[in-house]
């Protein structure tokens, strides 16, 4: 029984230490001295504030992509012990003591890390010489911005590495496919590879460039699948019935996954409520949340609302009235009907509150029991600070002439009668009885006799009008817009029916006990859409460049500059590998454009394992770099030089593929192959040169003189930092 104890237990294992030794010295360059420079780095200020907020479980909302990045980030903090108190508001700014500098840049230090022994075995895999998949790993290794990126607490590091991780992952899959289809080992890879892909769209949009093309590529070798006569219908289906749920559906869980995280940690109100829905605000603690709990949840004949309206832009705001009135001739020459001021105004306030009046009687209060609101119900809305109705007729508004003037009726006794019925379109309802409800209801008020939607028009009134929001009837609607909807957003019961009484009721509401949890789904869906749809002021930056820039490197961007010396940190790359990749990128396309052409011509210059490799090769490594970088020319947003480090990542790993075939299939003799295997060295060489060069910029840990600096000026578009003496 115990036979075993009389053997020795031996385990072997096969360690490839190229693996081992690249791991080590990418760990050593980006670790070395992580927490220096113990200062605010370039955009470290911007996503430094979201881990502050996650730490303080504080709702926020960043229209830069979705939320995995950011927690990734955050995790380094949480682990760090990080309390979250610290403020960032300027580059530069010293880190105070419970700061953990080390643990924030940790992860995408080890992200960069991990990057370059994963080039090495994804040139491995795709069936090239350890030699080339060495270059490819020394490439990655020294390659100035890739290391200056992964040092600091930003996220294209993390987003390369995810890249890389889907890219070998599938190559992994797909060789295994050959010996061992479902095996564990198969399993393995195919569902990291949708993970893999899952979590590049979660750190950045950018990251969906790499997941279509894994899942182009799979796309094709399924197909050829379908082709295979040597398999089953049955097994045939079970190949792509696994690779819908590993590169499909798992992105997609994974993909809500972190959604789910991000507003489970995030319950707390903060600075970015007003740009959600109100329903949304409710939902979290605090802020709307405190104001709205208790609120009455259907609307009745006598209610104080207050009306948001859903679309949010420019700014979010609410239907508003004031005692001034329209200027009886606008500055172009065109005039008004001299009635009181309608508008939407993105602050709180008094002013915002109006009173839902049933016009068939003249109470301003709820009768006992309550008569709720429904579809298609014909209300009148009273301000209820100056008792007037809200009015609409045949008159141009102030600034959108095509739309008819919204204003608070006044009597002026003259032949223009009120015209202030409005009929209730319950946009969200389920039935056509549905009542109106706080929060949740989105509305449309359709005026009765010209049948224009009260809607907000965006623009922003002149000082006659306090630069607040425009309101317009807009009798031509063709279908339905957010702007031409509204929500209650507070609301109580009226119970005065005196004017001096009914203002004092409007400062001190009455609650009644209504729960409005949404669900996760739909924070989910409001949070996506607005992320998708939030744009901010795109302005001009000193270091944005354009697409065409990044290419030839005639940009830089300076991070960080030591308040005291010259030292500094610079995302700045080196000019030999990148020339060298952009070189290496067109030739690729003139070889393999030959030798497809000399193939259709039925001439064989490579054996077809060697050109299905090199077309593998090419579709995963330049495709990779042109769905990375050829997008961006479409892109209308400030652009940096680091938006192109995904797309280089690719190009890195191109560079030795196309350097191997050069020598295997264009030198014909030995002497050839030696010569280009010395010009290899020797262009390897000056780029080891560059990096080291270059490296005070990198990592910003030595003060260079003016000279020095003027020298690393390189080129005239350069932005090398000198101090004045």
């Amino acid at each position: 029984m115990l036979g075993f104890l009389k053997r020795p237990v031996v385990v072997t294992a096969d360690i490839n230490l190229n693996i081992v030794a690249l791991t080590g010295v990418g760990l050593l360059s980006r670790l070395w001295r992580l927490s220096y420079p113990r200062a605010v780095v370039f955009d470290e200020v911007y996503y430094g504030q979201y881990i502050s907020f996650y730490m303080n479980r504080v709702f926020f909302l960043d229209d830069s992509g979705p939320p995995f990045g950011h927690m990734l980030l955050a995790l380094g903090g949480y682990l760090g012990g990080f309390d979250g108190n610290f403020l960032w508001n300027r580059i530069g700014a010293e880190y105070t003591s419970n700061v953990p500098v080390w643990a924030l840049r940790l992860l995408p230090a080890l992200a960069g890390a991990l990057s370059v022994p994963m080039g090495y075995q994804i040139v491995l895999e795709l069936r090239f010489s350890h030699c080339a998949a060495t270059g490819a790993a020394l490439l990655l290794l020294i390659e100035n911005a890739l290391i200056t990126q992964s040092r600091l607490m930003l996220l294209e590091s993390p987003l390369i590495f995810f890249n890389l991780l889907a890219v070998l992952s599938y190559l992994k899959f797909f060789n295994s496919q050959k010996h061992s289809p479902f095996s564990p080992r198969w399993w393995f890879w195919l569902l990291l590879t949708g993970v893999a892909c899952a979590c590049a769209v979660g750190i950045k949009y950018m990251g969906i460039f790499t997941y279509l093309l894994v899942l182009g590529v799979a796309a094709v070798h399924a197909w050829h699948l379908i082709g295979d006569q040597s398999l089953s219908n049955v097994h045939v289906f079970c190949h792509l019935l696994a690779r819908a749920v590993a590169l499909l559906v798992t992105p997609v869980v994974l993909y809500l996954l972190f959604f789910y995280v991000h507003l489970t940690l995030l319950y707390r109100s903060g600075p970015h409520d007003q740009i959600m829905s109100s329903a949304f605000q409710a939902s979290l603690e605090g802020g709307l949340a405190r104001i709205t709990q208790g609120q009455p949840l259907e609307v009745a004949f006598g209610s104080q609302v207050t009306l948001r309206n859903v679309f949010g832009k420019p700014l979010p705001c609410w239907l508003h009235s004031h005692q001034n009135t329209y200027p009886i001739i606008y500055e172009n020459g065109r005039g008004s009907s001299h009635q009181q001021q309608v508008t939407c105004y993105p602050f709180k306030d008094v002013n915002n509150w109006w009173i839902i009046k049933d016009p068939g009687r003249h109470q301003l209060v709820v009768s006992n029991p309550p008569r709720p609101v429904r579809h298609g119900d014909v209300v009148q809305l009273v301000h209820g600070m100056t008792t007037r109705l809200l009015n609409t007729h045949d008159v141009a508004a102030p600034l959108s002439p095509h739309a008819q003037e919204v204003s608070c009726y006044v009597d002026y006794n003259i032949s223009m009668p009120a015209q202030n019925l409005w009929r209730l379109d319950l946009v969200n309802r389920q039935s056509d009885k549905d009542t109106w409800k706080t929060i949740l209801s989105a509305v449309r008020f359709v005026h009765l006799n010209t049948s224009a939607v009260l809607k907000l028009s965006g623009a922003h009134l002149p000082d006659w009008g306090f630069r607040q929001l425009e309101v317009v009837g807009e009798k031509l609607s063709r279908g339905h817009h957010e702007s031409m909807a509204w929500n209650v957003e507070e609301h109580r019961y009226g119970t005065s029916q005196e004017q001096r009484d009914r203002e004092l009721e409007l400062h001190a509401p009455t609650q009644v006990d209504v729960s409005r949890n949404l669900s996760f789904m739909a924070r989910f869906s409001e949070l996506q859409w607005r992320m998708l749809t939030l744009r901010g002021e795109d302005a001009e930056h000193k270091y944005s460049s354009t697409p065409l820039e990044w290419v030839t490197l005639d940009t830089n961007i300076a991070y960080w500059l030591h308040p005291r010396t010259s030292a500094q940190i610079h995302l700045l790359g080196n000019i030999v590998i990148w020339t060298s990749a952009s070189l290496a990128t067109a030739a690729y396309a003139l070889l393999f454009l030959w030798h497809l052409l000399r193939r259709r011509r039925d001439i064989h210059d490579l054996p077809e394992d060697v050109w299905l490799r090199w077309a593998l090769a090419g579709t995963l490594c330049a495709g990779g770099w042109a769905l990375n970088y050829l997008p961006f020319f479409l892109m209308e947003k400030t652009l940096f030089l680091y938006h192109y480090l995904p797309a280089l990542a690719f190009q890195l790993l191109l560079l030795p593929l196309v350097l191997q075939h050069v020598s295997d299939h264009l030198c014909r003799s030995r002497l050839q192959r030696s010569l280009f295997g010395a010009l290899v060295i020797a262009w390897y060489s000056a780029a080891c040169h560059v990096s080291n060069t270059l490296r005070p910029l990198t990592y910003g840990d030595r003060s260079l003189s003016p000279g020095e600096l003027l020298a690393l000026r390189w080129k005239d578009s350069w932005d090398i930092l000198i101090r004045k003496s």
